[in-house]
């Protein structure tokens, strides 16, 4: 993203300057982080001054709000800027990509960005947003679909136990859906394939049994048909090692490793059909 370069450099007086009103982040600066930044200027000076805009009474932080509250903490009286004229949609478009570049957002607060780019200001479309960060077009598209996540998916994204890619697997699915298999991919640590075989084997399993099954299916029916797709889950994640062991095992360990996963295998299968009688059996009982 380039301007034309018209800035000036000089020290400002502190109290004369505010944050930005479009601040990209909503989230408070952790106090260790300036703390930190704060010792450093205090040895070794302020390298790089911040970056304002003047305003009618004062002036704006367009880049360098954790600069400027490290300064503020060691009580100086003015600092270093520089100056340039720009507008509301230049400022937080510095202020967006100095904040992807140095990775300080988490996921969900550069798609909450994105949004109000996008919708809020209406400044521009996915494909212009893209360009002005440098970022791809699919890059952007898929941080806003994350905003059509639950809250409670959001939070394990937002702290990291979930990646984007693992998201997005679930951005296709029911909300019913979406807060139950969030729980298994943070506790399984599921890979994105694991997450797509699931997903395979809940839809055969909901289309095998749409056509029969009665609305409101009492509890016993919707505990075996659980425990059903939770087999056939863990049945994928089978395959999955037996895949594992051929392509990463020498030949000599393999053997012993593959019929004791095999019989795994056939045990769980046992488990599936003996899953499916209790729910035929119990839905019959019902009629």
């Amino acid at each position: 993203m380039e301007f034309p370069d018209t800035s000036i450099v000089e020290q400002i007086e502190m109290k004369m300057i505010r944050p930005s009103q479009f601040a990209v982040r909503d989230k408070n600066q952790k106090m260790g982080e300036i703390e930190t930044l704060a010792s450093s200027i205090r040895e070794h000076g302020l390298l790089q001054p911040i970056l304002i805009r003047p305003l009618d009474h004062g002036f704006e932080i367009v880049a360098g709000h954790r600069r400027y509250q490290a300064c503020r903490s060691l009580r100086w009286r003015f600092i270093p800027c520089k100056i340039r004229e720009m507008s509301d949609k230049q400022a937080y478009e510095i202020q967006l990509t100095e904040n992807i570049q140095r990775k300080s957002m988490d996921p969900i607060e550069e798609a909450e960005a994105f949004r109000r780019y996008v919708m809020d200001f209406g400044w521009g479309g996915v494909s212009e947003l893209a360009k002005k960060i440098g970022r791809s077009e699919e890059y952007v598209s898929h941080r806003l679909q994350l905003l059509k996540l639950p809250e409670s998916v959001k939070e394990q994204i937002s702290q990291n136990r979930i990646n984007v890619s693992q998201a997005m697997e679930l951005t296709t699915m029911s909300s019913s859906r979406q807060g139950e298999v969030v729980s298994q991919i943070v506790n399984d640590n599921m890979t994105v394939r694991e997450i797509r075989e699931m997903k395979l084997a809940m839809a055969k399993m909901e289309h095998e049994e749409s056509s029969y099954e009665p609305a409101g299916a009492p509890k016993p029916v919707r505990i075996a048909k659980k425990a059903s797709l939770t087999l056939r889950v863990t049945l994928a994640r089978i395959d999955n090692l037996i895949e594992e062991v051929h392509s990463t095992v020498e030949p000599e360990q393999r053997a012993e490793l593959v019929g004791m996963l095999m019989s795994m295998r056939m045990q769980i299968h046992s488990m599936i059909d003996e899953a499916i009688r209790f729910k035929n059996a119990s839905q019959k009982s019902l009629r």
